[in-house]
């Protein structure tokens, strides 16, 4: 009786295991991505089966949020321009297609005529975001992938409970998996005083249907339709008195103007999903503040409620599109081939890329995979650094002293395709000249790692990475 037991588990076990494969191969998948997931299936029985169904299923053509939701935020009143209006502005014409991209791949519309601040440290950025949130007379609306239940985050509760019964209205999105430190106290003050929080993606148990996987990786803050935040902090101490691996290093930019609109736009077809509720009244689009300047600014989300991979398309041409040099801040460096074939493609034309990681994260296996990508971009002349003070968090990409892309995607499979992700595309040298001096002083606090050091690694070390390298289309 057993073995008869034992003979229906292991043929119904292989049935399931051969609809999967059969499932992933019809999907027409990354094809390293799916051998990656084969691999798994069959050198980990049941194991790899259940990690799988949590983390394999590919939703993104299922579209986990309402293309309709979006298409009707899209319709609202913005300060939008017509792209074609840059034609004659004088920016390059690579740096125009560029746009033009983002546009078609993504509904990212093109705000011209901002003010924006870079910020770098901790203690500048969330006196800022204080300061406004603070100062906010209509409404907050505020979207994280990690609230810590820690000092800062308790100062930013207290203020949004504060401003709450004042008679703001304050909206807030968490990340159910990425802030699941946040106490049910925590949370229930906030909603006492009239806070509407809401998760986004909380965890259900039920295998098939499972979306643990996609997560909101997005962090941006909309104070009065007038004020926009976005970069790659955080709510949490770490960024002002440090962890274990010292204190972290991030990037955000603060925005008045127009392009206020666009991430207003994003957060708004974000709370149509968590809370199914679509909102519509003008206070939200109000008119926007005129700058003297020529920015240009796009706020360009992805992830699985997008047809394209927006942002890899968008950091792909952006690279191409250099003529002098592109300098890359990413905490996590594990990039698909075309995003590594674009950094050596335009490393052995003849640009200067620079690229920096730190030297070590809060990802060991994350840390050993990006090592293992090290050797072929430093063969194709592109210079690596190694931020030694601290984790660095920062996403930042600078191009040509004109092109700045500034937001929470890293350079990594699960940023390119599972995470829901917003990066601003800013077209406007003064930003670009200030990420490009705080990159050239972040360089006074790294290791530059050469071709033949990397080369001289011991066995040992190599054959770890090249192992870690195996999971880096999972991760």
């Amino acid at each position: 009786m057993h073995d008869i037991l034992l003979i229906i588990i292991i043929v119904f076990y292989v049935y399931i295991i051969f609809t999967t494969i059969t499932v992933i191969l019809l999907e027409n998948r990354n094809p390293v991505k799916s051998i990656s997931w084969l691999l798994v299936l069959v050198l980990l029985p049941f194991l790899g089966l259940f990690l799988y169904l949590i983390f394999g299923q590919d939703y993104r053509k299922r579209k986990i949020i309402s293309q309709k939701s979006i298409q009707r935020i899209a319709m609202r009143p913005c300060a939008a321009i017509d792209i074609r209006e840059l034609d004659d502005s004088g920016i390059d014409i690579d740096f125009l297609k560029l746009i033009q991209m983002l546009k078609s791949n993504s509904e990212a519309d093109a705000y011209v005529k901002n003010k924006i601040e870079v910020f770098a440290e901790g203690e500048n950025i969330f006196e800022s975001i204080f300061s406004a949130i603070r100062n906010a007379k209509n409404h907050i609306h505020i979207e994280f992938f990690i609230f810590e239940d820690d000092n800062i985050s308790n100062q930013l509760r207290e203020l949004l409970i504060q401003k709450s019964r004042e008679g703001v209205r304050v909206r807030m999105i968490y990340d159910y998996i990425g802030s699941y430190k946040l106490s049910k106290n925590y949370l229930r003050s906030l909603r006492t005083a009239g806070v509407y929080a809401k998760p986004f993606l909380p965890l259900r148990l039920r295998l098939r249907r499972s979306k643990i996987n996609y997560r909101n990786h997005r962090k941006l803050i909309v104070v009065d339709g007038l004020i926009g935040f976005t970069g790659g902090i955080n709510i949490a101490d770490r960024y002002v008195v440090g962890s274990e691996l010292g204190k972290w290093r991030d990037t955000v930019v603060r925005i008045e103007g127009s392009g206020v609109h666009g991430i207003q736009k994003l957060f708004l077809t974000d709370w149509y999903f968590v809370e199914r509720k679509l909102l519509t009244d003008e206070k939200y689009f109000p008119k926007p503040a005129v700058f003297k300047n020529e920015s240009v600014i796009q706020t360009v989300s992805s992830g699985p409620d997008t047809d394209w991979e927006s942002i890899m398309q968008g950091i792909c041409a952006a690279i191409m599109a250099a003529n002098r040099y592109v300098y890359i801040h990413t905490p996590y460096f594990m990039p698909n081939e075309l995003v590594n074939g674009c950094i050596q493609m335009a490393a052995l034309s003849g640009t200067e890329i620079r690229l920096m990681i730190p030297e070590k994260s809060d990802a060991k296996l994350s840390d050993l995979s990006a090592s293992s990508y090290l050797g072929g971009i430093l063969d194709a002349g592109v210079r690596v650094f190694k931020y030694q003070t601290g984790m660095l968090h920062s996403k930042a990409i600078v191009i040509d002293d004109f092109v700045s892309i500034v937001g929470s995607a890293n350079i990594d499979e699960r940023s390119f395709i599972h995470n829901f992700e917003v990066n601003a595309f800013i077209y406007d040298e003064a930003t670009a000249i200030k990420l490009k001096n705080l990159f050239i002083d972040d360089m006074a606090e790294c290791k530059e790692i050469t071709l033949v050091e990397w080369n001289n690694r011991q066995r040992r070390q190599k054959l770890k990475e090249s192992f870690a390298r195996l999971f880096s289309p999972l991760m």
